[in-house]
């Protein structure tokens, strides 16, 4: 058993210790809030993007950095899981690419104002988060598709690297959320293609695709390269 001085002695021992430790840690935070805040990436682009998020109470539904609600996604990696193209047509119609679905507003953004708010979601993601938000601990497990034994065609169009990865798997890279696309051109004739990703809804009524109201170049170069996948 210690005596009152010794204890004395411990108690203002581990104080002061623990103490300079809590000093130490406050003082290396600090000095890391520059480099990792990605401060330096701060333009006024993002600035604009930041203040259209405040102006239309985007964490009413959003959490970002961890902050808001939970009634919509979190959107402090939606840069990154997504895209640029996939935001914009996202933000451009909402409702066009989930007909029935989406339950976010359409806000009738300009091209200006969605420039901005992607700028800020980007440089949200570029933020030193140490890793959050984690990958949830039910994640599905990336779809492993089987290699295509296509000969050389058309080159995958741009869109397709950008958006269509997102949801499909191709050689075994890409998203989960609908079906692989290995071998498709040799399940659809090219007008079936063109048709469904033309308008998605008016083929299957109620499909989890999502009308990306693609232009007539993206249309030809999609069906062109899915085409190719026997």
């Amino acid at each position: 058993m210690l005596s009152k001085s010794q204890a004395r002695l411990f108690f203002l021992t581990a104080t002061a210790g623990f103490s300079g430790v809590f000093l130490f840690l406050t003082v290396d935070t600090i000095r890391q809030v520059p480099e990792r805040s990605n401060e330096d990436a701060m333009t006024e682009q993002v600035v604009r993007g930041k203040e259209i998020w405040e102006k239309n109470n985007c964490m009413g539904c959003h959490t970002i950095l961890g902050e808001g609600a939970y009634y919509a996604p979190e959107l402090t990696r939606a840069y990154v899981r997504r895209g640029e193209d996939w935001l914009k047509i996202f933000l451009a119609d909402p409702q066009a690419m989930y007909p029935g679905q989406r339950k976010m507003v359409q806000y009738d953004f300009s091209e200006q104002e969605i420039d901005d708010v992607i700028a800020f979601l980007k440089w949200i993601g570029e933020i030193d988060t140490n890793g959050f938000p984690r990958e949830p601990d039910l994640a599905l497990p990336v779809q492993t598709a089987a290699a295509s034994t296509s000969s050389p065609g058309p080159a995958a169009p741009a869109i397709f690297s950008t958006v269509c990865v997102g949801c499909h798997a191709l050689g075994g890279q890409g998203g989960v959320v609908g079906p692989a696309l290995d071998g498709v051109g040799m399940r659809y004739s090219e007008a079936e293609l063109r048709a469904w990703l033309a308008d998605p809804q008016s083929i299957k009524p109620g499909t989890t695709m999502p009308n990306l109201t693609l232009s007539d170049a993206d249309l030809d170069g999609l069906t062109a390269f899915l085409m190719a996948q026997k």
